[in-house]
């Protein structure tokens, strides 16, 4: 019995093991280039020597990983560098999955984070001088400034007819997160012209490579064309309504009565002050000492609005206010009527298109390298896990174990950071609430003999947030304390025993022993009915 237990536990450890091995042959058959930036990209990416790429890539970690990736380092640059694939990738055949990350530590304001997937070179091109006219059959991923916010799928397609290259651009691309976070870029290539687009391995967009709809221009020309040729005939009308020949103006119909006339029933109100202008000189200005008449002209004083007019209801000259014209009609237009000889918009005739051509699929060359190839006015951009494979299921494998770890930290991190910060906003705007309505009390009229005491008190608290509870608290007692002096009033002092004065006097001696700091403080209070205090947002 142990025996055949032995026996049965070999056997499924074989099994597991044949299908480990045949597993990793698959997936290393499904796995047509992948890179990691684990180790220095030196010796096996090419930087352009091009003059006008002069951004520096670094080997460096995603910021708060260990994670090594390719990092855009300086702003305000263009970039250029390039990794030629062992092997050729077909497009043609099967599935093609194109995947990589890309995280924007410093944000995106203008700029392009996308991979361009190069032709041979023997479609006319070299590492050391790839540039934005190196020929490429896709490129793809985030792209983003002004008005441009999207993640770019391009393809470029021979025209079987003309010869030329043709770039056809996917209709209604998803956006770029604009967090900065790490995020995972997906196209899934299906044989059935099938487009996927993925982020973060959620679908953003579906779309077919032989549709109109979805790439522009269509990768299948339409079989006809406006006829170049073709001109409106010039008795072509193409108005569908016109004025009615027939019809009369009325003869009632004034064009001339103005839109508004004066209002007969108004009034002159009481007080009019009809000899007051409503500005006087200044009676306060003076003429500069520098003001040179030769110059500079006859000094004139500057105007200011005549106080006179503040408690009047005007001033000048009263003028009766306009109302609307009732007999007003405007312009007569005859009345519009369908025209009988209406024959529609002209268009042009159709010609067959001597560019049409039938597909089944796209004709896409192969891709022979993959380049970055970007201007932007950010640093900070860094380019991780490029993957190509045959598989959609090594596309997600990858994702669940390179990039959702550190995703899942990123955005735990952010969460943190952004509760944060809006309890501390939210802390903010508590206080300075609290610190208006503090400035509010101090304006209190019976509060008067002591504002300048109790505005120093609630400037302090301002400097020191922390304090905001316990202000408010204090300002408070102090206002209770002043009401109920006033709705009660002092007491008498009591009669003081010469035991009790004894002590008092003891307690003099004791104060009268205090710094002399606090001594020069209580003499300058004692001797200015009203201190001078520094200008704070208050006055302002």
């Amino acid at each position: 019995m142990q025996e055949i237990k032995r026996r049965m536990w070999l056997q499924y450890l074989m099994l597991l093991l044949i299908g480990l091995f045949v597993s990793q042959i698959f997936a290393s058959a499904d796995t047509k280039f992948y890179e990691s930036f684990d180790e220095a990209f030196d010796g096996r990416w090419i930087v352009s020597e091009k003059e006008e790429y002069q951004g520096p890539w670094k080997h460096s970690k995603s910021e708060g990983h260990d994670d090594y990736g390719l990092l855009v380092s300086e702003k305000a640059r263009k970039y250029a560098i390039v990794k030629e694939l062992d092997e050729p990738v077909n497009l043609k055949d099967g599935t093609v999955v194109l995947q990589f990350e890309t995280r924007l530590q410093n944000g995106l304001e203008c700029g392009g984070a996308y991979l361009k997937y190069l032709r041979p070179q023997e479609t006319g091109w070299v590492p050391k001088g790839f540039d934005n006219e190196s020929p490429y059959s896709i490129m793809f991923g985030p792209d983003k400034c002004g008005g441009t916010n999207k993640v770019h799928f391009i393809f470029k397609h021979k025209n079987p007819k003309s010869g030329e290259y043709v770039e056809h651009h996917l209709k209604f691309p998803p956006s770029v997160p604009s967090d900065k976070l790490t995020h995972v870029y997906t196209a899934i290539l299906k044989p059935d012209n099938e487009l996927r687009i993925l982020i973060d391995g959620e679908e953003k967009k579906k779309a077919n490579f032989l549709s109109s709809e979805d790439f522009e221009p269509a990768l299948i020309p339409a079989k006809t064309i406006p006829d170049p040729d073709d001109k409106k005939p010039e008795d072509w009308d193409e108005r569908a309504k016109i004025p009615d020949p027939d019809a009369t103006k009325p003869d009632d119909w004034d064009e001339d009565a103005p839109m508004e006339i004066e209002d007969e029933e108004a009034e002159k109100p009481e007080g009019w002050l009809d000899d007051e202008p409503e500005e006087i000189d200044d009676p306060e200005a003076t003429k500069p000492e520098d003001w040179d008449d030769e110059e500079d002209g006859e000094w004139e004083a500057p105007k200011i609005d005549n106080p006179k007019c503040e408690t009047a209801p005007g001033c000048g000259e009263w003028k009766r206010p306009m109302k609307r014209n009732p007999a007003y009609k405007g312009k007569w237009h005859a009345p519009l009527i369908d025209n009988p000889n209406y024959k529609g918009i002209w268009k042009p005739q159709q010609i067959p298109n001597p560019s049409y051509f039938e597909l089944e699929k796209p004709n896409f060359e192969d891709i022979a390298a993959i380049g970055i190839e970007i201007w932007t006015m950010q640093d900070g951009i860094l380019f991780d896990n490029i993957l190509i494979a045959g598989d959609e299921k090594v596309a997600e494998s990858f994702r669940e174990t390179k990039w959702k770890p550190k995703f899942d930290v990123e955005k735990e991190k952010q969460k943190a950071e952004d509760e944060a910060a809006s309890l501390s906003d939210g802390l903010k705007g508590y206080q300075k609430l609290v610190f208006d309505y503090l400035y509010k009390i101090a304006d209190i009229p019976f509060l008067s003999d002591h504002k300048p005491k109790i505005l120093d008190f609630i400037e302090k608290a301002e400097k020191q947030a922390n304090l905001t509870i316990g202000a408010l608290v204090s300002v408070v007692l102090i206002i209770f304390t002043f009401i109920l002096r006033i709705l009660f009033g002092g007491k008498k002092p009591a009669k003081v025993s010469g035991e009790a004065k004894k002590t008092d006097d003891v307690a003099e001696t004791s104060n009268n022993q205090g710094s002399t700091e606090e001594k020069e403080e209580t003499a300058e209070e004692d001797s200015t009915a009203a201190p001078c205090r520094r200008t704070t947002r208050r006055d302002n």
